[in-house]
């Protein structure tokens, strides 16, 4: 029992070598399969992705008591508040009321896969951010959700007001898909569906090959080994026709 125990070591650290080994071997089919796949994914992104843009406008709210005084109170109130007014923001009664504003051909759920509300960390102010394939109409909607959101939020919330912190921006840049970061995804993909085909064949694979596979997998010793001289033959008709020169 110990002389196995402490055989298992050595043959552990062996498999370790031999798939390190094998790797290394079909290193370069690793690396062109990576590279094939990484050029795939670059020119789908390039030629069928839609790019997509962003407009952020955001708003700040904060209830006031009375006497217009700001208290420690009326800020935490609009803390705990923001996720309400995310909620308002993002309804149905504002969201259509855009859609029949803008003459937009959008159903309620399509325009708000477009919406997202977002809260900056610490903050009580609320980012309107909305994505579409093209940036003007992205900024528009962006524009559009907040003016019909502040007004929504007034009436529901009872507030006087909502004051805007930043208006919505024209994207200049598109903000999906993005050619480096699908490029980069699609080389590592490739190398690890590569690395993975490579060691299920190697471990699948249980022929033997040299007498060191004999005595390992086997535990019985060569007694001989015969050379096989496949060009052997190819020589000798080769020196016949020399001869006959």
């Amino acid at each position: 029992m110990e002389k196995d125990t402490m055989q298992q070591p050595d043959e552990l650290e062996i498999d370790l070598w031999e798939i390190f080994l094998v790797l290394l071997h079909n290193l370069a089919l690793i690396i062109s399969v990576g590279i094939m796949v990484a050029l795939g994914a670059f020119l789908v992104t390039q030629l069928f992705g839609v790019p997509q843009y962003e407009s952020t406008t955001k708003i700040y709210i904060l209830n006031k008591q009375e006497n217009n005084a700001v208290t420690y109170s009326d800020i935490q109130l609009g803390t705990q508040l923001t996720k309400d007014y995310a909620e308002l923001i993002q309804s149905r009664f504002v969201l259509e009321e855009v859609v029949q504003g803008m003459g937009l051909d959008l159903s309620y759920e399509e325009i708000a896969k477009k919406v997202s509300v977002t809260t900056p960390t610490d903050t009580r102010i609320l980012a309107i951010t909305v994505t579409d394939t093209d940036p003007v109409t992205a900024m528009q909607m962006a524009n559009a959700i907040r003016e019909a959101a502040a007004v929504h939020i007034m009436n529901v919330m009872d507030i006087q007001a909502v004051n805007v912190s930043e208006t919505a921006n024209m994207p200049m840049k598109k903000a999906s898909p993005s050619v480096l970061k699908n490029t980069l995804i699609g080389g590592m993909a490739g190398i690890f569906l590569m690395i993975i085909v490579i060691l299920i064949r190697f471990l699948m694979d249980d022929t033997v090959k040299t007498p060191e596979d004999v005595e390992k997998y086997l535990q019985l010793s060569t007694l001989a080994v015969i050379p096989l001289n496949e060009g052997e033959p190819d020589g000798k008709k080769k020196k016949k026709k020399v001869k006959r020169g």
